[in-house]
């Protein structure tokens, strides 16, 4: 079980795939506004997933017009390596890379080698279709946020895959003190189960873009975060 110092604390990342993209700088700054400290940008490149949605061109626009903004790149890409540069050149603060993306997971230390050499932040996720024993504890250990995908990668309007819950609690047993990310389908009515397991960064796109009151939103979940880290490392979800 872990303890409120040891364990990471609450944060929240919208996902601008909800977002209007034909005014996504204004988007993006009204997240923050409401209390964003993190903003989701998933990069896909149409070869790893089906569909195309930006690059670091964007990313830079972003970082230019946006003050301050904390872009957490997930990076469902194929060949994750040969965008470290460029999405660190564009301003981004986080690297996400998929494992099932590597030719070679077990040489997955040099990509984080290299995230880490620009000065981002790296990350490393797994697929609903991944066991949580794919990423292993050297790997875990090396990086500074796990991400678990509730939904399949690069396919919209899905809805949230409870059993991959589970494995956020075996990530969280094994790494009490790194960040673990939930995305895929998120929102108030399934935060609970997510933190319960042990999540501590919530990705969430139309719950928060199409939400009267973002501001409100982004509390329920911190709230429930917050009140269920006494139960990570529990049995009981």
């Amino acid at each position: 079980m872990s303890t409120d110092s040891a364990a990471p604390r609450a944060i929240i990342s919208p996902s601008v795939l909800a977002s209007d993209f034909g005014d996504l700088s204004n988007e993006i700054r009204r997240m923050m506004k409401h209390g964003a400290e993190w903003v989701h940008m998933d990069v896909m490149d149409g070869h790893f997933v089906p569909n195309i949605t930006m690059g670091p061109p964007v990313l830079a626009s972003v970082y230019k017009t946006v003050p301050n903004v904390f872009m957490d790149c997930h990076m469902m890409v194929a060949d994750p390596a040969k965008w470290v540069k460029d999405v660190a050149d564009a301003g981004g603060k986080s690297f996400t890379f998929h494992i099932e993306a590597l030719a070679q997971p077990e040489r997955a230390h040099e990509i984080v080698d290299a995230i880490h050499a620009t000065g981002m932040r790296a990350a490393v996720a797994i697929s609903p279709d991944t066991p949580s024993s794919a990423i292993t504890d050297k790997l875990g250990n090396s990086v500074d946020m796990l991400l678990v995908m509730t939904v399949v990668p690069g396919k919209g309007g899905q809805k949230f895959m409870e059993s991959c819950v589970p494995k956020v609690a075996e990530l969280r047993a094994r790494f009490p003190t790194k960040d673990i990310q939930v995305d895929g389908g998120v929102g108030p009515g399934t935060v609970g189960c997510c933190a319960r397991a042990g999540s501590n960064v919530i990705v969430a796109g139309t719950a928060l873009f199409g939400a009267k009151d973002p501001a409100a939103v982004m509390d329920t979940m911190k709230e429930a975060i917050t009140t269920s880290k006494p139960s990570w490392g529990s049995a009981q979800l």
